[in-house]
C-alpha cells in the first residue's frame, strides 16, 4: 500500500524483526480520526528465542498518521484489546552467554559457528529445540531460571498454571495454540515447555507493552525506553548509541504498564513526520513492575482511534487510563465533593479550584528514582510549573506509580484544566472522565 493512500480504517498484520525507526517500512497511512486495527504476536519471550531478531519484540510496521508533524503528538484512544492465544509460557530469563556478543535480547550469534543473526529451525520441544540452521547447534540466547505454562479459559479472564505432561502436550502444537500470525517469524515460547509452580490461578486483565510512536533514529524494540536504553550505550554492536544523550530519540514505547488497556487515552509524541504509530507486546496480565521481567506474553487484535494534537511537543507519552485504574486521590471530584469543597473554601475564605483534571505523566530511565525524575522534567515542561509545583501536587493530588523495574513510572497528579485547555487536551480530559 502506498503511504500516500489515506484509509479510514487501516487493518494491520505485518511486522518487523524486532526494530524502530524512521527506516522500517510504512504499513500504510490511517486518516486523521479514523481507526487502526491490529494483529500482532506474542512480545518478548518469542523474539526472544528466535536468534535473527534484533530486538525483543515482534511488533507491527509503523503507521503514518495523516497530517501528523514533528512537533505534534497523536492521541490513541484505545477501544479493546482482545487475547486470541489460548496458553502461554513465561517465567525470569536465564542467559546462555555463548549465544550473543553485547546484548542477550539484540546481538545473537550461534555459540558454534559464530553467525550473526542466524537463521534457525525447530526440532522437538524443550529448551535445546531451537537450532541454527548452518550448524544445528542451539542457537537461542535465552533459556528459563525459573518458568511456568499458564492455559486460559475460553473467555480469557482466568489463566492455570500447568503441569510436565499438559506442558509438553501444548508444546507439540504451540504455534496453534498460541495463535502464532502467518507473517510471524518469531518461534512460539510454549516450545520449552516450563513447568512449575503447576495449579496456581491467576485473574486476567489484557493489555498492551509497546505502543507509541517511532523513534527518529533506529533502536531494538524493546530498547525503547529509558531503562532497557541503557543496554544500547557503547554497545558495540549494529544497535549501539554513543552517549546518554543519545537516547533522548527514544519515544518510550515499551512501558508494560497494565493501565494501557481498552477504554485508557495515550497521547504519543511525533517525532518523525506520520507519527509511525506502532502495536505489540499484549500481555493476558502483569502486575505493578512486571517483577521477574516478563509475564504472560500472547497473540491478540488491538483496536484503537486516532486524534493528531497540533503542536503538542512531547517528551514521552501521556497515559489518561480508566476511571478505575486512577488511585483514590487522583480520582476527578464527584458533585458532593466539589460542593463540599466550596464550603470548606469559603469558610476559609479562598477560591476553590474545582475545574482540574487527571493526568499521568510516563517517565523512564536507569533506575526508578531516574525514571521518576525524567516525568518530573516532562511533567514541568508540559505544564509550565516549577519542578517543586509539580511535586506538590503530585503528593496532595497524585502520587508515582511503578510501571516496570527497572525504569518506567507513572506520575500522577490533578492538573487545572485551562492549562490543559492551552496544551489542546483539555477536550480529550474531559471525555475521558466525563467532566
Amino acid at each position: 500500500m502506498s503511504q500516500q493512500e489515506v484509509e479510514q480504517e487501516l487493518y494491520v498484520d505485518q511486522y518487523t524483526l524486532g526494530l524502530v525507526g524512521p527506516d522500517q517500512e510504512w504499513a500504510g497511512t490511517v486518516a486523521d480520526g479514523g481507526t487502526i486495527r491490529t494483529y500482532t504476536p506474542p512480545g518478548c519471550w518469542g523474539p526472544m528465542i528466535t536468534p535473527d531478531f534484533r530486538g525483543g519484540h515482534e511488533v507491527t510496521r509503523p503507521i503514518r498518521v495523516e497530517g501528523a508533524s514533528v512537533g505534534d503528538a497523536i492521541a490513541l484512544r484505545i477501544r479493546d484489546v482482545e487475547v486470541t492465544s489460548m496458553a502461554t509460557s513465561t517465567g525470569s530469563m536465564a542467559e546462555r552467554e555463548d549465544a550473543f556478543g553485547d546484548d542477550p535480547f539484540v546481538d545473537h550469534r550461534c555459540p558454534e559457528c559464530g553467525t550473526e543473526w542466524p537463521e534457525s529451525v525447530v526440532e522437538g520441544t524443550g529448551e535445546d529445540a531451537i537450532k541454527c540452521a548452518e550448524c544445528g547447534a542451539n542457537a537461542s540466547s535465552f533459556g528459563f531460571e525459573y518458568g511456568y505454562t499458564v492455559a486460559f479459559d475460553e473467555d480469557h479472564e482466568m489463566g492455570i498454571t500447568l503441569d510436565g505432561d499438559a506442558a509438553h502436550e501444548l508444546a507439540t502444537d504451540a504455534a496453534e495454540v498460541m495463535d502464532i500470525p502467518e507473517n510471524s517469524r518469531q518461534h512460539p515460547i510454549l516450545l520449552y515447555e516450563p513447568d512449575e509452580m503447576p495449579g496456581t490461578l491467576g485473574r486476567l486483565r489484557p493489555f498492551i507493552g509497546n505502543v507509541g510512536t517511532t523513534p527518529p533514529v533506529t533502536l531494538p524494540d524493546s530498547h525503547n525506553a529509558g531503562d532497557f536504553g541503557q543496554f544500547l550505550v557503547g554497545a558495540e554492536h549494529d544497535y549501539g548509541i554513543e552517549t546518554q544523550d543519545d537516547l533522548e530519540a527514544r519515544t518510550d514505547g515499551h512501558m508494560d504498564v497494565p493501565e494501557v488497556r481498552a477504554g485508557s487515552t495515550l497521547i504519543c509524541p511525533v517525532k518523525v513526520d506520520g507519527g509511525g504509530v506502532y502495536v505489540g507486546d499484549l500481555h493476558a496480565n502483569q502486575g505493578d513492575g512486571e517483577l521477574s521481567l516478563h509475564t504472560t506474553d500472547v497473540s491478540g487484535t488491538v483496536t484503537m482511534d486516532v486524534e493528531v494534537i497540533e503542536a503538542l511537543e512531547l517528551g514521552g507519552p501521556l497515559l489518561l487510563p480508566n476511571e478505575a485504574d486512577l488511585p483514590f486521590i487522583s480520582r476527578p471530584y464527584s458533585d458532593d465533593e466539589r460542593e463540599f469543597g466550596r464550603e470548606l473554601a469559603a469558610d476559609h475564605g479562598v477560591d476553590l479550584k474545582e475545574d482540574m483534571g487527571p493526568i499521568q505523566v510516563i517517565g523512564s530511565g536507569e533506575t526508578i528514582n531516574d525514571a521518576t525524575q525524567n516525568a518530573f522534567d516532562r511533567a514541568t515542561d508540559l505544564l509550565e510549573m516549577s519542578e517543586g509545583e509539580v511535586r506538590s501536587r503530585c503528593t496532595f493530588t497524585g502520587g508515582v506509580q511503578i510501571g516496570r523495574l527497572p525504569g518506567v513510572v507513572q506520575l500522577d497528579l490533578l492538573a487545572p484544566m485551562d492549562v490543559l485547555e492551552d496544551r489542546g487536551i483539555d477536550h480529550l480530559v474531559r471525555e475521558q472522565y466525563d467532566l
